[in-house]
């Protein structure tokens, strides 16, 4: 039986770790190269960063030795790789495969797409074939509109698509994802956990494994994830502001009867 995952997700900003909240309001929290070693001491299974940058400017404001040089989102990961123990998933501004090609030589292990996959799904079925399925993570921004839907929005939260989040789950499945990131434009920085409608109608329409995300501010809120069908859960803020985040979290999912990896 295949172990439940404990993934931090953590937000790139030009340069600088974030934290966020419904996608709009972002705060500096730190830097991602520092951050990387501390989590390779926790006892986390995957570790992802994305990149939501929506200009050209990398400067992570620091000018010691180390860090001086990681003037763009490829130096980043480039410097963040070679401290990183876990397998590492990059995801922002992939356009193509051979930005992809670029991610996975600057040391990443899988690519998170959103909205170029969106706009073209045949980037998925073509990463897939060069790459393997196990290397495409489609990440998928959706928001509970009022009639109770869950639409898909691309563009950082900011383009609503029409498109049910489990309609085009099932899509990006067909066109060769191998996994799926989930995560709630409602929930996100919010600490009310996650939206389970949301988690449970992907995890159902889909059968590849769905990494909940959004909305985690008390690590009991890991299980109700895993109980709505996901294979992972996921989380950002309760990262930065919690101690001992990785074995809280675990023994709160085992406690809960999850099979976790202590």
């Amino acid at each position: 039986m295949l172990k439940t995952r404990l993934i931090p997700v953590l937000l790139l900003k030009n340069g600088l770790l974030v934290r966020s909240e419904t996608f709009s309001v972002h705060q500096v929290i730190g830097n991602p190269y520092y951050e990387v070693k501390r989590f390779n001491e926790w006892n986390v299974d995957e570790l992802v960063y994305l990149d939501i940058t929506q200009d050209d400017r990398y400067d992570i404001g620091r000018d010691d030795h180390k860090t001086k040089d990681m003037g763009g989102p490829l130096a980043i990961l480039e410097a963040v790789s070679k401290t990183c123990f876990m397998p590492l998933t990059w995801g922002g501004r992939i356009r193509s495969t051979e930005d992809m090609r670029a991610v996975f030589n600057a040391g990443a292990d899988k690519v998170a797409i959103n909205s170029q996959a969106f706009r073209e799904p045949e980037l998925i079925t073509r990463g897939a074939a060069i790459f393997g399925n196990q290397a495409m993570v489609v990440s998928i921004d959706a928001r509970r509109e009022e009639d109770g839907r869950h639409q898909v929005y691309i563009d950082g939260g900011r383009t609503a698509t029409g498109v049910e989040a489990t309609e085009w789950a099932r899509r990006a499945e067909a066109h060769g994802a191998g996994e799926i990131l989930l995560q709630s434009l409602d929930r996100d920085g919010t600490g009310r956990g996650y939206d389970l409608d949301l988690v449970r109608a992907v995890a159902e329409a889909t059968t590849i494994p769905v990494i909940a995300c959004s909305g985690v501010g008390r690590f009991e809120q890991y299980k109700h994830g895993v109980e709505a069908g996901a294979a992972a859960v996921a989380a950002a803020n309760i990262w930065h502001f919690k101690e001992l985040a990785d074995r809280q979290g675990k023994r709160a999912l085992a406690r809960a009867g999850v099979n976790v990896r202590l």
